[in-house]
């Protein structure tokens, strides 16, 4: 489940097989690091694209198998990830998949409708699923690929309507602009919002970002079934995850302002106990 702020990330559970730990923290590293340049501190928008083109050029140098032209500074990171994504054949496009969404993340602060939510999610979410099934050397055929696509997609999605105030906070808003005019509000609506709480319109546009964020992850749902394992074991309970805070939200009707909505002991019973429904 998710460990720091680069959610849902399974950051070396005690359900991955020990060989694959270090591979899964070099990966973390390499994504978290890149992840607090776009979005924590205060530097400005030029000296974090700055920072993450960086990134890109060491990133370039680690696919060409040239570790030795990573700068200094960085070499902690891209070392670990070099060694990673060689020795487990893992599958480059991915990390430069996700370092295109943090470069996003630095510029954009709203998107116009679900395409273009869903693109960045392809880029932000999607490669996490690929890089897990490289590391199980899982085949990875058109069904496998779109499964855990969809589960990654239905987590980040998760993720948003779980932090919708915390995200407003840093300017940004990942409710589709048009979703939000269908039902009458704007951007500048959701400000207002926390005053308004039981604001049927909101309570409406909610219910349908956790509707679309549960059917992605049911719809991915067949794969840890088909991986077997352990990577299925923690699939499983990363899906109920979701599908938990989905529940929350929902019960909340969508005032994620007052309260986030988080897993608790009660919570993790029941995940398990889910997880071992057939």
């Amino acid at each position: 489940m998710a460990v720091g702020h680069y959610e849902n990330f399974p950051v070396a559970s005690l359900l991955l097989p020990r060989r694959l730990r270090p591979a899964v923290r070099a990966i973390y590293r390499f994504a978290r690091s890149a992840d607090d340049i776009a979005d924590e501190g205060q530097a400005s928008a030029d000296e974090r694209r700055a920072a993450l083109h960086a990134y890109s050029q060491a990133l370039s140098a680690c696919e060409r198998g040239q570790v030795e032209q990573v700068p200094a500074p960085l070499a902690p990171i891209f070392q670990p990830l070099a060694q990673a994504m060689t020795e487990h054949h893992l599958p480059w496009q991915a990390c430069h998949d996700l370092l295109s969404a943090f470069e996003q993340d630095v510029c954009t602060l709203r998107y116009g409708t679900q395409a273009a939510l869903l693109d960045y999610c392809r880029r932000s979410a999607n490669p996490v699923g690929r890089l897990m099934l490289g590391l199980y050397r899982h085949p990875g055929d058109a069904t496998a690929l779109a499964q855990a696509d969809a589960i990654c997609t239905g987590l980040q999605l998760t993720n948003f309507c779980q932090d919708v105030a915390i995200d407003w906070d840093r300017g940004r808003l990942y409710i589709p602009l048009d979703e939000l005019a269908a039902h009458g509000l704007t951007d500048r609506a959701v400000r207002a919002l926390p005053e308004q709480r039981n604001l049927p319109v909101w309570q409406a546009l909610m219910a349908g970002q956790t509707a679309r964020a549960r059917r992605l992850l049911q719809a991915g749902a067949p794969l840890p079934r088909t991986l077997g394992g352990r990577i299925g074991w923690e699939l499983r309970l990363v899906i109920q995850g979701g599908l938990r805070i989905l529940e929350r939200v929902d019960a909340a009707r969508g005032n994620v302002f007052d309260h986030r909505p988080v897993l608790g002991a009660r919570d993790w019973a029941l995940m398990f106990w889910r997880t071992l429904a057939p």
